[in-house]
C-alpha cells in the first residue's frame, strides 16, 4: 500500500518539468555543431555523402532522434543534435526540447549496463562476492523464499537475466510491466525473489535483477551507488555533469535511472573499447570488460546478452564485424565496434514503443554502412 509520504514524492516527481545542465565535457566544452565536413570525415574512415545522408535524415523524416555523436579511433567524427518531444521518468507528459550538446538526456536501461561496469570495479576491488554464489545466501532476512529452486539461483543469472524468476516488463505503455513496482516496494529483492519460478536458464528481460546487484554492490562498497559512480567512474572520466534519479523511496534506479549528455556517454563507450583504460589508468578490469561483454544466452531476436550487455553483427567496410551494446527504453543506443575502433550514441525520445529502439538500431547499422576502411 503506498503511504501519503509516497504520495507526495511521487506528486512532487511529476512535477519536475526541467532539469538543468552544468556545461562539462570529457571530449570538451559544448559548443556550435559544424555541419558536415566532408574531408574530416573522409580522413576518419567513411563515406562523406553517406554519412552525413544520415546524420541529415531526422531532420526532414520526422523521426523523434535527439542526438547521433560517433567517435572514431577516440577521436569525434561527427555529433549531431535536434529538436524532439521528450520526458523524463517522472514526467507523465512529453515537451518540445532543443536539444544540444550540453542537455542532459534518460539513457534509460543504458543504466544497467553502467552498473555492470561498477561491479566490475568493485569486484577489481576484491569487494564483492564470486558471481556463482547464490542470491538469497546474502539476504538472510528472505529465509522463507528458498523454495521452488530459488535458492540456487545465482548473482550471474542476474546478470545474464537467466534466473528463472517469472517477469514481465514488455516495452508497450499499458500492459503489466513488473519493473514499475521496484520504483515504491520496500524490499526489491523480496518483490523479485518472491516471483514464481520457471525455466533457468532461459533469457527472460528482467529489471529487478539489476536492482539487486545493485544493492548488493552498494552494501559491499560501503556507499551509495551514485557516490561510487561518480569517484570510481564518472570523476576519472572528466564526466561532472550527470545525474542518478532515484525512486519513490529515494534509492538510485540502477535499472534505469541514469541521465546524461551524449558525449559522456560516448566516452564511457569509449572506455568500453580500450578494455577499461582511460589515460593510462586502467578505471575497470580488463578481465572484466572481456568477461562482461562475452555473449552468454540468446535473447530470441537475433541477439545475445552477456552482463547486461547486448552483441551482435553489422555489416561494414566489407564484412561482418561484432558489436556489443546498452540499449534504453525510447531508442537510447550506445555501440561499440571493436573491429572498427568504432563508438556510436543514439538518443531518442520513443519510450514505450519498441519501433523507435529498431529505428535506432537502424541508425546505427547506416552509420556503421558508411564505413570504407
Amino acid at each position: 500500500m503506498m503511504t501519503p509520504r509516497l504520495l507526495a514524492r511521487l506528486t512532487a516527481s511529476w512535477l519536475v518539468l526541467v532539469i538543468g545542465a552544468i556545461p562539462a565535457a570529457a571530449l570538451g566544452a559544448p559548443g556550435p555543431v559544424p555541419p558536415c565536413d566532408h574531408g574530416h570525415i573522409a580522413a576518419a574512415g567513411f563515406v562523406p555523402r553517406s554519412l552525413c545522408q544520415v546524420l541529415d535524415a531526422p531532420l526532414r523524416d520526422g523521426a523523434n532522434l535527439h542526438a547521433i555523436v560517433i567517435l572514431r579511433h577516440g577521436a569525434p567524427v561527427a555529433e549531431r543534435y535536434y529538436s524532439g518531444k521528450d520526458r523524463t521518468i517522472w514526467m507523465p507528459f512529453a515537451r518540445t526540447v532543443q536539444f544540444d550538446a550540453a542537455t542532459r538526456h534518460d539513457i534509460r536501461s543504458i543504466s544497467k549496463s553502467v552498473t555492470s561496469l561498477l561491479w566490475g570495479i568493485a569486484q577489481g576491488e576484491g569487494r564483492t562476492p564470486p558471481l556463482d554464489t547464490p542470491v538469497l545466501g546474502l539476504y538472510p532476512e528472505l529465509a522463507d523464499l528458498k523454495t521452488q529452486g530459488r535458492d540456487t539461483v545465482t548473482l550471474r543469472q542476474l546478470f545474464t537475466m537467466t534466473s528463472g524468476l517469472e517477469w514481465e516488463e514488455p516495452v508497450r505503455y499499458g500492459m503489466r510491466n513488473d519493473e514499475t513496482g521496484l520504483y515504491w516496494r520496500s524490499s526489491q529483492a523480496r518483490y523479485l525473489f518472491a516471483r514464481p519460478m520457471g525455466a533457468a536458464g532461459r533469457f527472460n528481460y528482467n529489471g529487478g535483477g539489476t536492482a539487486v546487484l545493485a544493492e548488493v554492490l552498494a552494501r559491499r562498497v560501503g556507499m551509495p551507488l551514485p557516490e561510487y559512480a561518480r569517484s570510481r567512474l564518472f570523476a576519472p572520466l572528466g564526466i561532472t555533469d550527470w545525474e542518478w534519479q532515484a525512486d519513490l523511496r529515494g534509492r538510485p534506479m540502477a535499472f534505469a535511472g541514469l541521465r546524461l549528455r551524449p558525449r559522456d556517454l560516448a566516452t564511457i563507450g569509449q572506455l568500453v573499447l580500450q578494455g577499461g583504460q582511460w589515460q593510462g589508468r586502467q578505471l575497470v578490469p580488463a578481465a572484466w570488460i572481456a568477461e562482461s561483454l562475452q555473449p552468454r544466452v540468446e535473447t530470441g531476436d537475433g541477439l545475445r546478452y552477456g552482463y547486461q550487455w547486448w552483441s551482435g553483427t553489422v555489416e561494414a567496410a566489407g564484412g561482418a564485424h561484432h558489436w556489443h551494446a546498452a540499449f534504453g527504453n525510447g531508442g537510447q543506443r550506445l555501440f561499440i565496434v571493436p573491429s572498427l575502433a568504432l563508438v556510436v550514441v543514439v538518443t531518442a525520445g520513443g519510450y514505450d514503443d519498441a519501433a523507435s529502439g529498431r529505428h535506432a538500431s537502424s541508425v546505427f547499422r547506416a552509420l556503421a554502412g558508411a564505413v570504407t576502411r
